[in-house]
């Protein structure tokens, strides 16, 4: 989230300086969305020494620079001036891609490359360029991303004509297995002037697109931001917090850091414990709803997906259940 790796220029005045400008630049957009990075008048603003900010640099190959980032004082910063934070609790996005070649030639893009014949390399070539275009662009917006294994289970479940023929229903049971909230299914006709078609996915909700990879994938990054970014003007709540599942020091050191690594966090303290529930208060950015998500997002389990009763998301009283699964 607050690393970046940009050209160093020599023919600059000051070339690292000029690299921590533009890969700052990098880290907002990240951060912060495409609204703050395209204004640098307010980046110069709030940030004019970036410098300041970096933890870690390092030269890299071909006369680039990999620097690092405080992520804790741009934050800061950015709320302190009233800006969006989108901070690290992202859901990971699955990927399916239908992509028509032409002339016959038809296939899902992978997770990995499959293995075929030499006289297939060709083939191969084209499909790890179209996942690196998609890779790129996610990576830059910091968006998780991952593609199907394609593996036994999934050829059982889905095929070719399922995700070109919009039987999305076959997709996202086929998704089920790989427990993702954000699915993007996307139909490519490579060798048309055709746009190629998106459908996606959250939480139940659907989005349709028609535009190149790279454009689809910087307007998943934006609605998500719109969707889970928290405004720098928003007040802290105060928030009930219970945690199942604590049956052991391991346990319950893994919840202290999930729960002190997480920005949407300002603070948070026991109250009680009983069995292998831990109650907490927590002061957070956003509410009950935003922290609920984050922690669904870093892997904690809603009691109330466990079919028992006795848990539920107390809207009137802003208090969350959840359940600790280190297998999860």
């Amino acid at each position: 989230m607050y690393t970046a790796q940009v050209a160093l220029d020599q023919k600059e005045d000051d070339p690292r300086a000029s690299a921590y400008d533009t890969a700052l630049a990098d880290v907002l957009l990240r951060v912060s969305g495409s609204e703050l990075s395209a204004d640098p008048e307010m980046i110069e603003l709030l940030f004019p020494d970036p410098a300041a900010y970096v933890v870690q640099f390092r030269s890299g190959v071909d006369d680039t620079l990999w620097v690092s980032f405080d992520g804790r004082a741009i934050e800061k910063t950015l709320r302190q001036a009233g800006q969006t934070v989108w901070d690290s609790d992202r859901p990971l996005t699955l990927i399916w891609i239908a992509v028509d070649w032409g002339q016959g030639e038809r296939e899902i893009i992978a997770a990995n490359d499959p293995h075929r014949s030499r006289d297939a390399a060709r083939s191969i070539d084209r499909n790890r360029l179209l996942r690196q275009r998609v890779l790129d662009v996610a990576e830059r917006r910091g968006l998780p991303v991952m593609f199907p294994l394609l593996d036994t289970d999934d050829l059982q479940n889905i095929s070719f004509s399922d995700i070109w023929g919009g039987f999305d229903a076959q997709v996202l049971a086929a998704s089920k297995r790989y427990n993702v909230s954000s699915i993007l299914i996307g139909r490519v006709r490579a060798a048309s002037g055709q746009g190629s078609r998106w459908s996606y996915y959250l939480s139940g909700a659907k989005r349709s697109w028609i535009g190149e990879p790279e454009l689809v994938v910087r307007l998943v990054a934006d609605m998500l931001a719109a969707e889970f970014a928290i405004s720098g003007n928003t007040l802290l709540e105060s928030i009930e917090l219970s945690v199942g599942g604590i049956d052991s020091v391991a346990a319950y050191g893994a919840v202290q850091n999930l729960l002190s690594g997480m920005s949407v966090i300002e603070s948070f303290a026991i109250t009680e414990v009983h069995g292998d529930e831990i109650r907490y208060r927590v002061e957070t950015h956003g509410g009950a709803e935003r922290l609920r998500r984050a922690l669904q997002f870093n892997g904690l389990i809603e009691q109330d997906r466990l079919d028992d009763d006795r848990f539920s998301f107390d809207r009137m009283n802003a208090s969350l259940n959840f359940f600790y699964n280190p297998n999860n």
